[in-house]
């Protein structure tokens, strides 16, 4: 549902406004069976000689989505990768906000980057209750990823993205989900024939 998602707002900001399910499909790299499927699951049919329509169909799928919940989410670790992810953010996206950015480097913090007030970890607790941050984004060395975990756990984050290079270890109930960049070119390589 979220690649359908994407999917569908680029096509609308594209001037689409219906589609039939073997088109989502190949964009989606699905077949269309799948897709009707999918669409079904969410209570949402279209029309044998119109489709889908666009933007009925992006409101059902974000309803599903997004809940009535809203994403708010803290940043740790304002290097490089950290100020491309804040960057990445400047732009719209409709439910997901990254409303603080925290770092121990004191040139980092006090500062507003890419958009984003930056704060010394040190008020990381403080900051999370007063904006009600619920997810968190990890973009620190391998060796402080786990300290970083532990903090967002103990302030309540229940869902954690984490660009460490090592796993985690979190409470139950705790959703942690890992992008090793490394990792994926190395898949990529070999699927490639390059390995």
């Amino acid at each position: 549902m979220v690649l359908y998602k994407r999917l569908l707002t680029d096509l609308k900001s594209k001037g689409t406004h219906t589609l039939f399910s073997h088109q989502l499909a190949g964009l989606a790299h699905n077949t269309s069976t799948q897709v009707r499927r999918d669409l079904m699951e969410i209570g949402h049919t279209g029309s044998p000689r119109k489709g889908y329509d666009v933007a009925e169909l992006i409101r059902n799928i974000s309803e599903i989505l997004d809940g009535s919940k809203e994403r708010i989410i803290a940043l740790v670790g304002i290097g490089n990768l950290g100020r491309a992810i804040l960057s990445y953010f400047t732009y719209s996206h409709p439910g997901l906000t990254i409303a603080a950015a925290f770092d121990t480097d004191e040139s980092k913090v006090d500062r507003v980057i890419a958009g984003c007030r930056c704060y010394h970890m040190s008020q990381f607790d403080e900051k999370v209750r007063e904006m009600g941050i619920n997810l968190g984004i990890i973009t620190v060395p391998a060796g402080n990823a786990q300290y970083v975990a532990d903090r967002m756990t103990e302030a309540n984050i229940r869902g954690i993205l984490n660009f460490a290079p090592v796993p985690l270890r979190v409470p139950d109930g705790v959703f942690v989900d890992r992008i090793d960049i490394a990792s994926a070119l190395e898949k990529l390589a070999y699927f490639a024939g390059l390995g």
